[in-house]
């Protein structure tokens, strides 16, 4: 159900159109991860690093480290399209962001290699990064953007349930991405995956991108940035230089929750896969089984947990989350270390749970950190700098260490490390569950709401 206008003091909007913003905003995650799902596979891994890489080094840490290149620019896509969002609006720079998203994971499809038939030598490694950083810096303007537009369409007691439905499209995105790579690995041999098949995956982003483009133009902008405009209160230039002022504490805090969120997130769903593969010699169909598997347990229960934090709040979950991975990230680390497959998933499975828990509530917190006029912009700019610092770098990190120090546990002490940064940032944030957006105000405040929400 909508809230009256006459309450919010925006325009009223049906749940049907929020059930549309709501699936046009997913559908960008989904193309993103899509890609990550791919581009982390072991095969598709193997065959990038080796296609368009000389030399005979680790084909599987050349992809993770091409990977990792896109995320060191993400905080100046934040940076650029962020501010703009809050200027322009945010439909418009998320039109833009998903197009630039899937066009570059189609055209690495399309790139030729650096050698044989159809090569373009040292110009293929040269355009294939090339490709990753203008993806990463789109990419750094599309997850804030996305997350603030569901917010600020959803109805504020419904929230949680309705952010949820974005980390849903994370999911969704990424199992898709390994059922493409599973399907087209074991309807082709190693080396016609090798050869050529590898390019498959990468062709079908761009339709994914073209259906989150049409969904997005379908809408209106989000009645909270029309309220905005209609108050005369939307920023007259890009609002960078206010982002920082007046709203570094409330960053920093989301920069060490991100920390957490994004070394758990990339680990499980972009390092695993190769850890298993590479690290445990687990085959590679049956690894990629068990993550689709885990990660439609997942699909199952995040919508049901973002609605539970509208009742008992976000806070709740985020630290039962960091404390769970404090606690249990080494033990379940040896489940998957056993050299049993079914304690393998268990453990495999129980991390996995404890991340949802950060899924489910990431859509409707984060955005709420912020006041609308520099929501977009704080959000992108603090988000993407903890991803590119410690998401974006964790695979690499992370296996460079198992291979330089031979100790397959550096996956376990890496979460340990970042559970316990995020539980700080965690208490010190305000629980806005039942706080709507347009009273939300943590300017120049340390993180505690000044407006009316205070009292709530």
């Amino acid at each position: 159900m909508s809230e009256p206008a006459a309450t919010t003091g925006k325009p009223s909007v049906d749940e049907r159109t929020v059930k549309r913003a709501v699936w046009a905003s997913a559908m960008g995650n989904a193309t993103e991860w899509y890609d990550y799902g791919v581009f982390t596979s072991g095969a598709i891994a193997v065959a990038i690093g080796s296609q368009f890489f000389p030399g005979e080094g680790n084909a599987v840490l050349k992809s993770l480290a091409l990977l990792a290149v896109g995320f060191i620019v993400r905080p100046f896509g934040g940076a650029f399209f962020g501010p703009l969002g809050d200027k322009l609006g945010r439909k418009r720079v998320l039109a833009i962001t998903i197009l630039l998203m899937s066009g570059c994971t189609f055209l690495v499809g399309i790139l030729p290699t650096y050698a044989g038939s159809y090569s373009m030598g040292i110009a293929a490694p040269i355009a294939i990064l090339l490709l990753r950083i203008i993806q990463g810096f789109s990419t750094g303007g599309e997850y804030g953007g996305a997350a603030t537009f569901i917010a600020e369409y959803s109805p504020t007691k419904r929230r949680g349930f309705f952010g949820s439905f974005l980390e849903l499209g994370t999911l969704a995105g990424y199992v898709l991405g390994n059922l493409v790579v599973l399907s087209v690995t074991l309807s082709m041999s190693s080396e016609q995956v090798a050869a050529w098949g590898w390019r498959i995956p990468f062709f079908i982003a761009l339709p994914l991108g073209l259906i989150g483009l049409y969904l997005r133009n379908k809408l209106e902008d989000t009645p909270e940035f029309r309220r905005m405009e209609a108050k005369g209160e939307a920023p007259k230039k890009a609002p960078l230089k206010e982002i920082f002022v007046r709203n570094w504490r409330m960053i920093l805090n989301l920069i060490g929750i991100v920390l957490l969120l994004n070394v758990a997130d990339y680990l499980l769903l972009t390092t695993m896969p190769t850890y298993f593969t590479d690290t445990l010699k687990i085959n590679d169909n049956t690894a990629t089984l068990i993550i689709i598997a885990v990660e439609l347990i997942q699909m199952a229960i995040i919508i049901p947990l973002g609605a539970l934090s509208d009742r008992i709040g976000r806070k709740p979950l985020l630290l039962t989350a960091a404390i769970g991975f404090l606690v249990l990230s080494w033990p379940c680390l040896k489940l998957m270390q056993s050299g049993s497959i079914l304690w393998l998933f268990v453990g495999f499975l129980i991390v996995a749970l404890l991340l949802v828990l950060i899924l489910a509530v990431i859509g409707s917190t984060f955005p709420a950190m912020f006041p609308t006029r520099v929501r977009y912009g704080s959000f992108a700019i603090g988000y993407n700098i903890s991803t590119s610092l410690f998401g974006g770098t964790a695979g690499v990190i992370v296996t460079a260490l198992i291979k330089s120090t031979g100790n397959e546990d550096w996956p376990a002490y890496y979460l340990m490390a970042a559970a316990l940064i995020a539980i700080i940032p965690i208490i010190k944030i305000p629980e806005t569950s039942q706080v709507p957006m347009d009273q939300i105000d943590t300017e120049g405040s340390g993180g505690k709401l000044t407006s009316a929400a205070a009292q709530r």
